[in-house]
């Protein structure tokens, strides 16, 4: 299980960076509008290096929604390689097997 504090870091960095969403997309439409003047981009870049920088999407890490593990997780189930193991193992996911050879 991953620390508690990790996990509510992860979290506010994924509020925040869907709270910002829309202004950032906004702002660097105008940043690589190469039609606008030079200082209208420039503007807008000094604006977008102004928001918070946990606003970013890329900041925000995938974890494993069950145990919260960062490294291994599986994006189309949001969970890490071992839990999924573990469900599969036991059922829960159907129409998986575990693979032999």
């Amino acid at each position: 299980m991953a620390k508690k504090s990790a996990i509510e870091r992860n979290e506010k960095r994924r509020r925040m960076a869907k709270k910002f969403e829309a202004k950032r997309e906004r702002l660097k439409a105008i940043a690589n509008n190469r039609d606008l003047p030079m200082e209208e981009q420039f503007q807008a870049r000094l604006k977008l290096s102004e928001l918070p920088r946990n606003a970013s999407k890329g900041r925000v890490q995938s974890r494993c929604e069950i145990t919260g593990r960062p490294r291994g997780v599986y994006k189309k189930f949001k969970m890490s390689r071992i839990a999924l193991r573990e469900l599969a193992s036991s059922g829960h996911i159907p129409g998986m097997v575990k693979s032999s050879w």
